[in-house]
């Protein structure tokens, strides 16, 4: 019997995003005929069995959620999948187009946007919170009428489940085959921290520099992208930047390559109300590596890595109590070497794809029946 065919559509993501291809497509090409429409003008291939479709490029946000949607809905209907996975946002009103055509469709709710959106710091007070509401009220009426949602967090399943009650989370752990290969030779050798991820303010970018400027014997190896220009050359005038190498983004090897490298890892986001609840995949990655966390103490994170005893918790707005971590973990090698010991076991007793995988492939049976 031929498999059945779905389609995991974004207009915004890149085609190899961790959570969209990484994890959820590459997992879903052992059951089913997959493919991935995206609109990023990089042409057609197939990589893990996944059919990645590309709709071309679409410059500036307003062109995109313009006619980046039309596009991915047209090579949609195109496709006639058996079931549509939906990752943006703006791609609602094209799930609803599918349902009334008949289709199965879900979305992905990767982040509390309403939440998100009172974070924008480019827009004024009362607009971020007119649009905040009017997002809300748009995700209660249309959401309610999708075949089910996949929430990233058990905080945004909570959410969506007053909305859609067939709504369950398929969290970013990790997947372990990734990370439980890497070996630290010799736990003294390396004097580096790391931070991987999107480098921008609400993430702590300056914090962290501010605070590797305080650790003359320890440096700062950052792999990401800046999130604008300004910020940059904000941040590469710091006093702490001589201690920091910065490697700009690095795909999954050199992620694994970075994580040998250091005694710690970094994930001092900032207590936003989207950063509260959330669940930072970079921190089970650093855990699965095998090195302990610093983290922002936030109750749901705090209860995390004191439960497993993987790190420690610190203000992420306070870079003195940063470095203070950094400096107690880098003189007590062998504490730090069990911290991150205990993290992996977390990770693999927990915290890992291998899990949140079969989470999904229930769900999919359950909507096609």
């Amino acid at each position: 019997m031929s498999k059945k065919k779905i389609a995991h559509l974004t207009s915004a993501h890149p085609r190899f995003d961790t959570r969209i291809f990484v994890k959820q497509c590459s997992s879903l090409v052992d059951i089913y005929s997959t493919y991935l429409v995206v609109a990023d003008g990089k042409g057609d291939e197939a990589k893990n069995n996944v059919n990645i479709i590309d709709v071309g490029v679409y410059l500036g946000r307003k062109n995109r959620i313009l006619n980046a949607t039309k596009a991915v809905y047209k090579k949609a209907i195109e496709l006639n999948a058996d079931l549509y996975h939906l990752h943006d946002p703006e791609l609602i009103p094209v799930g609803l187009k599918l349902k009334k055509l008949g289709k199965k469709v879900i979305f992905d709710a990767h982040e509390d946007l309403p939440n998100q959106i009172q974070s924008k710091h480019y827009l004024k007070p009362i607009t971020k919170k007119v649009l905040s509401f009017l997002v809300k009220k748009y995700e209660q009426c249309a959401c309610s009428k999708l075949d089910g949602i996949v929430a990233a967090t058990p905080f945004i399943r909570d959410k969506f489940l007053n909305i859609n009650a067939n709504t369950i989370d398929i969290n970013n752990f990790p997947k372990t085959e990734e990370f439980i290969k890497i070996k630290h030779s010799n736990v003294t050798d390396n004097n580096h921290v790391c931070y991987i991820g999107g480098l921008a303010e609400v993430r702590g970018i300056t914090q962290m520099v501010e605070a590797i400027d305080f650790s003359d014997d320890t440096r700062l190896l950052i792999a990401g992208n800046f999130a604008d220009a300004n910020l940059e050359n904000k941040v590469k005038q710091m006093q702490g930047w001589k201690n920091v190498d910065f490697l700009g983004y690095v795909d999954r090897e050199g992620i694994q390559n970075t994580l040998s490298k250091s005694f710690a890892g970094l994930v001092v986001l900032h207590p936003t109300q989207s950063y509260l609840d959330s669940l930072p995949v970079k921190m089970f990655e650093y855990m699965c590596a095998g090195i302990p966390v610093i983290a922002s103490d936030f109750p749901l994170w705090r209860s995390i890595v004191d439960e497993a005893q993987c790190g420690l918790c610190v203000d992420p707005l306070n870079p003195s109590a940063i470095a203070s971590a950094i400096k107690t973990l880098n003189t007590n090698r062998i504490d730090a070497q069990r911290m991150g010991e205990n993290g992996r076991v977390a990770v693999l007793e927990k915290y890992n794809w291998n899990i949140e995988e079969q989470k999904l492939f229930q769900f999919y049976s359950k909507i096609l029946g």
